[in-house]
Parts: structure tokens; C-alpha cells; sequence
């Protein structure tokens, strides 16, 4: 799979199962200015929480993580951090 751009989304890596939806509600947001899934991890531990997870601030946005089963998928969002986090919280922690 080579470099590639879908909109705001930089493909470089696979994406797991179920990743591209949470990515197009992230590419909605009017604070993302680029998001870039980075590598994949396999956890031997059970399958535990599903769903994306904001992980720590940036220099330039956002570390998110996520996770489905027993894999977990960085996702580097370049983007306003104060206004990303409120758009982050309204869409993701209150659907």
C-alpha cells in the first residue's frame, strides 16, 4: 500500500476494521487540518475497551489511540487543539 491522501486523511499504514468511519467523522471537524493513522499493535491481553481514545496532546493537535479487539491504531491529528477537543467531546463523549 503506498502514501496517498483521502481528503484529510494521509494514508500510509493499514487502517483496523471499523477505523474509517471514526476517520470521517474526524475529517468533518472544521478544527482537523490533517490526520495521519500510524501503526498498528497487537495486545495479548483480552479484548478490553472498543472505540478511539484521545491519548495526549501534540506540538501540532492530538495522539489518539484505537482500539478493537486486541489491536490498537495510532492516529496523529494535526490540528486547533482548543477546538478540536471541544468538537472531539461533543461528538465522540456525548453522541
Amino acid at each position: 500500500m503506498g502514501k496517498h491522501r483521502k481528503g484529510k486523511v494521509k494514508i500510509e499504514h493499514h487502517l483496523l476494521e471499523g477505523l474509517e468511519e471514526y476517520l470521517k467523522k474526524l475529517s468533518s471537524f472544521s478544527s482537523v487540518k490533517s490526520i495521519i493513522p500510524g501503526r498498528i499493535v497487537r495486545q495479548n491481553k483480552g479484548t478490553g475497551s472498543k472505540g478511539l481514545f484521545l491519548k495526549y496532546e501534540t506540538p501540532t493537535g492530538y495522539k489518539l489511540l484505537y482500539k478493537n479487539g486486541t489491536s490498537v491504531q495510532e492516529i496523529f491529528v494535526v490540528c486547533d487543539r482548543e477546538k478540536f477537543l471541544e468538537e472531539f467531546k461533543a461528538t465522540f463523549l456525548n453522541p
